[in-house]
């Protein structure tokens, strides 16, 4: 669970979002990030034994600045007033598959997946889609990862019009060839992150994504 000193830390920051603020509130950001950090630790105790894979990571692997990096934003506010939490399964790769959990006002979630690979790593999910798209639609239409998160992101913003370059227009599992990125998501209740019992269920949720993980994950590896 996450605290509630915690959550009111991040609804003040909201109202407040300034540097001036947040050093007159060092030791609340202090105690604020302390809870986060405990927060993904209880997270990792559920984690791990359902995936092996996350067995390396450090609760500094998992965490988010809370700084903003406004250098090319017209939101000039310097600070995160979300909290985030990321679990990959391959600490060393930069954009390796993975488990998220998002806590922000009215816009709370868990996810999964790879989301905006490189035109390299891009490349390598297609192939493996391409030679054994079956795996996964067997994993997108298994019944607990659809009772979880239904299916990936198809969303407009996330897919090619045509088939991309170099891959079959007719191929069996062209949209799944047209997508950018290969995540899915799942909203849920921020009153849930205070109960004494959500990173037992979040796990147990989180671990659904697993098969398409490993896919993933797969794919990617394939290169090495």
């Amino acid at each position: 669970m996450i605290t509630e000193e915690a959550l009111q830390f991040l609804a003040d920051l909201i109202a407040n979002n300034n540097t001036e603020w947040m050093h007159a509130n060092k030791k609340r950001y202090e105690n604020y990030k302390k809870d986060y950090h405990n927060f993904i630790a209880s997270l990792l105790d559920e984690l791990k034994p359902l995936d092996k894979s996350l067995e390396p990571l450090e609760i500094k692997n998992c965490t988010f600045r809370i700084n903003r990096d406004i250098r090319f934003s017209k939101d000039k506010s310097p600070y995160k007033t979300n909290m985030g939490v990321w679990f990959s399964q391959n600490k060393n790769r930069k954009n390796s598959p993975g488990y998220y959990i998002h806590f922000e006002t009215g816009n709370s979630f868990i996810a999964g997946g790879v989301w905006c690979p490189e035109p390299n790593e891009l490349k390598l999910i297609r192939k493996e889609i391409e030679f054994f798209h079956d795996d996964l639609e067997a994993i997108v239409n298994n019944k607990t990862f659809k009772s979880e998160f239904k299916c990936l992101d198809q969303s407009e913003t996330n897919k090619l019009k045509k088939a991309p370059k170099d891959f079959d227009s007719n191929h069996p599992a062209i949209e799944f060839l047209k997508l950018k990125s290969f995540t899915t998501s799942h909203k849920i209740n921020e009153k849930e992150f205070t109960n004494t019992d959500f990173s037992k269920k979040v796990a147990k949720q989180l671990i659904a994504l697993k098969p398409l993980n490993d896919f993933l994950k797969r794919a990617l590896e394939s290169e090495e």
